[in-house]
């Protein structure tokens, strides 16, 4: 097979914007350990970016499934693992392969909060495939850095009747930690899988420490 440079320059503009525009990427939870359907919400643009930066870090295959009018606007994401909501018997043979599978159940982009309502194509696609279901709570947010810190809470996996009520169960746990932790320091209990920008505080800290050595402050 040829390699595919449009591919190649496509994973290099989007990893770059990760890595730049985000401070990084943590994940918790059970990483399903070969082919599942991944369920997250989708309450951000960066949403699709942060999947496909996990699967990367982990060598893992990929699909997502976009909205055909989308796809249509962007048709150079299939090159990435981007399917149509029409590609079903595609996006099954690639779960039975492997692939982590990410399908939006809310089934399009919504404001920060609870889950909207939770469609049933996720489900049946991990049924055909006979792998995993699994609600994965993800958040790209503000809090105590300069840049943005993307968060996914990866849930066990479920039967499609309980899928609601296990993505409403993440998300609520992932917010709640939000809440209660301190704004400057990464979230306890979360792997660091993909670094990214510090901040301007971050980069002065050492040669902030070094100046007050030498001048005798503290």
């Amino acid at each position: 097979m040829s390699f595919d440079w449009v591919a190649a320059l496509l994973q290099t503009n989007i990893r770059r914007s990760v890595h730049t525009d985000l401070r990084g990427v943590w994940v918790r939870g059970p990483l399903p350990q070969g082919g599942a359907v991944l369920a997250p919400n989708h309450h951000s643009w960066w949403d699709g970016y942060v999947l496909r930066e996990v699967t990367w870090v982990l060598g893992l295959d990929f699909r997502v499934l976009m909205a055909e009018e989308q796809l249509a606007r962007f048709p150079f994401l299939r090159r990435l693992g981007a399917l149509g909501t029409r590609d079903l018997r595609e996006a099954v043979r690639a779960a039975r392969e492997g692939a982590w599978v990410v399908i939006f159940p809310e089934g399009t982009l919504h404001p920060a909060g609870p889950p909207r309502g939770v469609q049933p194509g996720a489900a049946w696609i991990a049924r055909t495939a006979g792998v995993p279901l699994v609600p994965v709570a993800l958040r790209v947010t503000l809090r105590g850095a300069q840049h943005p810190e993307a968060y996914l809470r990866f849930g066990r996996g479920v039967e499609g009747t309980d899928l609601g009520n296990a993505l409403t169960r993440e998300l609520a746990a992932l917010d709640a930690e939000l809440r209660e932790s301190g704004p400057e320091a990464p979230l306890a209990g979360y792997l660091r899988l993909s670094g990214g920008r510090t901040s301007a505080q971050e980069r002065l800290n050492l040669p902030g420490r070094v100046l007050a050595r030498i001048t005798g402050e503290r």
